[in-house]
């Protein structure tokens, strides 16, 4: 196996049609280089079904789990968010029940200006809360993020006035970069079986 370098933190341009490709092409080499083939990981969803801006991690797990053909494990939905009170809840029982199984953290975050409708993605964990600060703790083994508006003084305004077509078009291409990574995943040997 060959390694593969990628920087902290890869920003995608959600806008753009191949942002889907880019990311299923980035979370295979993260997954391929990071952990064992045959560990199955499991994607946690963050966000609250309440807030426009912070509604993107439920959007995502909504759609991959209603994928019939879709094989890993998805927490946070529309109708079962994991937000800020049930977080340290959600994740004890997520390791209680896949123990050794990474974790693919997806949330909603603020940034600047020019990284707006940004799709990142880096090998560490997430930081739920972070942009409203709140200290919610470290998630997940790869970080996915939707940056849906700019960062600032006023952060929870930014997240109550986020437009939801930019939510949304976030998070059906970060659900399509996850769909296509898994499928990129099934037809290798040995591979999530």
């Amino acid at each position: 196996m060959s390694t593969v370098f990628l920087p902290k933190t890869h920003y995608i341009n959600g806008k753009s049609k191949t942002a889907p490709q880019l990311l299923a092409k980035l979370l295979e080499q993260l997954i391929s280089t990071s952990f064992s083939p045959d560990t199955k990981p499991v994607i946690v969803c963050i966000g609250s079904n309440r807030v426009p801006g912070d509604s993107l991690g439920p959007l995502v797990g909504t759609r991959l789990s209603r994928k019939k053909d879709f094989f890993l494990p998805v927490y946070g939905t529309l109708n079962f968010p994991i937000h800020a009170l049930n977080l340290n809840d959600a994740m004890r029982a997520i390791k209680e029940i896949h123990p050794g199984s990474p974790v693919i953290a997806i949330d909603a975050s603020l940034g600047s200006r020019r990284h707006l409708n940004y799709i990142t993605v880096s090998s560490g964990s997430l930081f739920p809360g972070a942009g409203v600060n709140k200290d919610l703790g470290a998630v997940g083994d790869i970080a996915i993020t939707g940056i849906i508006n700019t960062s600032g003084e006023l952060a929870q305004l930014a997240l109550q006035s986020t437009r939801l077509s930019t939510v949304i078009n976030l998070a059906e291409h970060i659900a399509e970069g996850i769909l296509l990574a898994a499928f990129l995943y099934s037809e290798k040997p040995a591979k999530f079986s």
